[in-house]
């Protein structure tokens, strides 16, 4: 499905167009602003990819024809055929990987430096996400979110908070890979609990965190164990995961209707229950449902939205 808001629109990306308008968006954010290391051809392209881009899909949100912010999705399927996630370069993920079902992994999530003070863009790009789990019946979303740099100190009041109150549960819980840290980084930076409980100021902890991480905090996320500080992008990182079903019941009200709307997508011991009716119809099946979700995200513009059923597939271009 694609959803429209006046001059806008969130889809995933259909063409090879797309998918390099998309990779040139990262190059101007995560190289030329926050100092991520590229090759020479990464250079001359100025595009940012890694080798998980060859099977990832882009979720992608259009102002006019121009690509203006985005999210990587990689899910069960497309890590097969790649051998792997993204992040199992950085955490364990060992105990999600044993969950029956479809899980999903996004990363790379940026918007245009000039668009950053619209807020409709990261709530375009939270909507499309929200279309993803559903079509796609994602029972685990998850990721790393970062800060810039490589020195989590600066971090500490945020990232000892999410230590302390936010970890995720044992049967799920990721753990830092230490050991692949560039050669030359202390392994002792992945700690978490920088700063002893008493210290830390939740009001403190919350001005560190970026936007991003807020958002996810709202929807209930928890947090893996450990910091990866990954020089060549100069970033530290932090696993984040959600367990779909678990979304703040809060939001699920106002994202479907009825605060537990989720609770028949349940991962438990490894195996995922019977699927409630939510998750097993089409999206334009359950459209009142769905719809009520997009309108919380988009607020105000709420009333310009367009829901259009996607027909267009990737071109299978995957580079």
């Amino acid at each position: 499905m694609a959803i429209k808001v006046r001059d806008y629109e969130v889809r995933l990306t259909r063409n090879k167009d797309e998918r390099r308008q998309v990779r040139q968006l990262r190059y101007d954010v995560f190289v030329e602003e926050e100092g991520a290391s590229v090759t020479e051809e990464q250079k001359n392209l100025r595009e940012e990819y890694d080798e998980y881009d060859r099977y990832a899909e882009y979720l992608a949100v259009f102002h006019n024809g121009k690509i203006v912010g985005t999210y990587r999705i990689i899910d069960r399927n497309a890590a097969e055929k790649m051998g792997g996630f993204y992040t199992e370069s950085e955490f364990n993920i060992s105990k999600i990987k044993k969950t029956v079902g479809n899980i999903a992994e996004m990363s790379r999530a940026c918007v245009d430096r000039e668009y950053r003070d619209n807020a409709l863009v990261m709530r375009m790009l939270w909507a499309g996400l929200g279309e993803y789990i559903v079509r796609r019946k994602i029972a685990i979303l998850f990721g790393v979110a970062s800060w810039v740099g490589t020195k989590p100190v600066e971090s500490a009041q945020a990232i000892s908070y999410l230590y302390y109150n936010h970890l995720s549960p044992l049967r799920l819980r990721a753990t830092v890979l230490s050991e692949n840290f560039a050669d030359g980084v202390n392994p002792k930076l992945s700690r978490m609990n920088i700063l002893p409980p008493e210290f830390v100021d939740e009001s403190d902890a919350r001005r560190q965190m970026t936007p991003l991480i807020k958002g996810y905090l709202r929807l209930g996320a928890t947090f893996g164990r450990g910091v990866f500080i990954d020089k060549p992008f100069n970033s530290y990182d932090v696993f984040v995961m959600m367990e779909t079903r678990k979304i703040d019941a809060a939001y699920q009200k106002h994202f479907l209707g009825r605060a537990n709307a989720l609770a028949d997508l349940d991962v438990k011991d490894g195996a995922l229950k019977t699927v409630g009716k939510i998750m097993l119809l089409p999206v334009t099946g359950s459209f009142k449902m769905v719809r009520a979700f997009f309108e919380f995200l988009l607020r105000e513009d709420a009333a310009d939205a367009e829901y259009i059923d996607d027909e267009h597939d990737n071109d299978g271009d995957k580079e």
